[in-house]
């Protein structure tokens, strides 16, 4: 990579591939996300836009060079990626240990927090989600029917209401929350 970009707006994934073609999403980038890491020229995953997606785009030695100059831009790079290390723990958790209702829960749950719609004054306000139920099916090891039959269940119990196939609002953010199998802190009860 000749740049590191930053996320403006939009949704891309985080794709590896396989040699034998299959692929296995890996993550989401969403705004204000980043792109590449400084000090390596190579990134080990495919970025594939799933909207349209608007980049902040810097050229790598330029930005590298900042870094060096201005100790806060980098003390940033280390928060982020500790935060993606913090999602790629709770992404083992996802997989490995949660059901397909609270795969989906977790996931509507990440959709509400990242795109800081969800307002503490309790007034609703409309979301949108970021990907197709198939792509969301890819991104959670699940089927499209599982995917779909699982938000029908969140609907049918009142805590999602959708007004199409992508646009929703969280009717009952604390049964969403209870849904996703963990407790308080974020850690999963058993």
């Amino acid at each position: 990579m000749k740049f590191v970009a930053s996320v403006v707006s939009g949704v891309a994934s985080l794709n590896k591939g396989l040699e034998d073609g299959r692929t296995q999403m890996v993550g989401l980038l969403l705004p204000s996300d980043f792109i590449g890491h400084p000090g390596r020229t190579r990134i080990e995953f495919d970025v594939v836009a799933s909207s349209d997606v608007t980049l902040c785009c810097f050229d790598r030695a330029p930005f590298q060079q900042l870094l060096t100059e201005m100790p806060h831009i980098s003390q940033r790079m280390i928060e982020l990626a500790m935060d993606e290390l913090d999602a790629a723990r709770d992404w083992m958790l996802l997989l490995g240990r949660k059901t397909a209702g609270e795969k989906i829960a977790t996931f509507i749950e990440m959709v509400v927090r990242r795109q800081h719609f969800q307002r503490r004054d309790g007034i609703k306000v409309d979301l949108t989600l970021p990907l197709s139920r198939g792509d969301i099916a890819n991104y959670l090891g699940l089927t499209l029917e599982t995917v779909s039959r699982q938000i029908g269940i969140l609907k049918s119990e009142g805590i999602l209401q959708f007004e199409d196939k992508r646009r929703f609002r969280v009717v009952d953010m604390e049964r969403l929350q209870a849904a996703t199998g963990d407790d308080d802190d974020g850690a999963v009860i058993f």
